[in-house]
């Protein structure tokens, strides 16, 4: 069962990753969603350029000020081994281990890499905690002072549970606003992470929520990230315990009518492709709900909320997300419904988020903003 995850992205100009390194630690912070009696850890070298040799890795229950609980470190071996060596473009699969987690859990998760590594598979995001440790400090219970922050999720791309009960997972595709830019770095206030507390709070049927959101990403186009339609496979129908999936692509639209000024050109020169229109993303839609029933999965869609005021604002670009929206609604073509747009958009101008809940880039959402969309879902949606 998956319980963690974060979308496996090439390390290019578009994706802030870290520098080339040797003989050093990656020593990550990552808070699960469901938990249970033994985990697997998921390591990929799926961009990289060269074999990736893991020397050592541990993995520990994290406190709130980000040290290790007492006693929780378990040493993390592959296929009984303690060294393991990653091909170019595949993933390495832990062995499982005996450490039991609560809901919602911080593990620390550390990787020593004794050899050079020019390219490191990663997640461009916005609220992951990590280090880069000189030397082998798999062992260590708190970062040192020579430790440098890292800027993205690196190489870990999801986390796997063994629960007490049965236990289905939600994994919700999307963009920044999924992955949760201008939410407060660290502390877990994506609306994916506010959904997953409300759910461990509700109890019954246990779920967890698998974040698969790229900043940038698009369902038609690749830019920042493969394409959804393109990732889809790997990302989503590939989850573990895979019961329900959640569509929150809006970034086609928004790029396909943005302005071209001297402003947005730098930005739109990163995603290239010919420009879509509303009926192209309800083909989009149409097809990521038929693959995703034919694995027996339920398939939910979120409207995609308002952008006026920000540099991509066209109005052209605002009537095709209305139009994609209805359709949404109106065409009986999805399990659930998650209308964003109706809990951001500004009573006085819904073209507009409402100011008090968005970063301040008329974009996308704030802490508050995360929250409102969060608590707005109907948790019966996943029964």
């Amino acid at each position: 069962m998956r319980t963690w995850g974060a979308s496996p992205q090439a390390p290019d100009n578009s994706v802030s990753c870290i520098d080339p390194f040797e003989d050093a630690t990656l020593r990550q912070i990552v808070r699960i969603t469901g938990g249970g009696h033994r985990i697997r850890i998921r390591v990929s070298n799926e961009y990289g350029t060269a074999p990736l040799t893991i020397g050592a890795a541990r993995v520990a229950l994290t406190d709130t000020d980000d040290t290790l609980q007492h006693g929780s470190g378990h040493a993390v071996t592959f296929s009984g081994r303690s060294a393991a060596t990653v091909p170019v473009g595949a993933p390495i699969l832990s062995d499982p281990i005996d450490l039991r987690t609560a809901d919602l859990s911080r593990l620390t998760i550390s990787l020593h890499l004794p050899g050079r590594v020019d390219t490191a598979t990663c997640h461009g995001t916005f609220h992951a905690l990590g280090w880069l440790i000189p030397g082998d400090a798999t062992a260590l219970t708190s970062p040192p002072a020579d430790a440098a922050p890292l800027p993205a999720q690196a190489l870990i791309t999801a986390v796997e549970v063994q629960p007490e009960a049965p236990t289905q997972a939600i994994a919700v595709i999307g963009d920044s606003r999924v992955d949760g830019m201008g939410s407060t770095p660290g502390t877990d206030r994506r609306w994916t992470d506010r959904l997953a507390e409300r759910l461990a709070a509700r109890g019954g049927q246990a779920l967890c929520v698998v974040n698969q959101g790229i900043s940038g990403n698009r369902m038609l186009n690749d830019g920042i990230g493969t394409a959804a339609l393109a990732r889809f496979d790997r990302d989503i129908l590939a989850t573990p315990g895979l019961g329900h999936v959640v569509i929150a692509v809006g970034n086609d639209l928004v790029f396909s009518f943005a302005p071209h000024t001297e402003e947005t050109a730098g930005l739109l020169s990163m995603f290239p492709g010919t420009p879509v229109g509303v009926d192209d993303i309800i083909a989009a839609h149409l097809q990521l709900v038929a693959r995703a029933r034919a694995h027996g999965v339920k398939a939910h869609a979120a409207t995609i909320a308002p952008y006026g005021s920000s540099e991509l604002y066209s109005a052209e670009g605002d009537k095709a997300r209305e139009e994609v929206n209805t359709w949404i609604r109106t065409s009986d073509t999805f399990d659930g419904i998650l209308d964003f747009d109706a809990v951001w958009r500004d009573p006085a101008d819904s073209t507009h988020i409402r100011s008090d809940l968005h970063m301040g880039d008329h974009l996308h959402g704030n802490d508050a903003g995360y929250a409102a969309l969060a608590e707005s879902i109907d948790l019966s949606l996943f029964n």
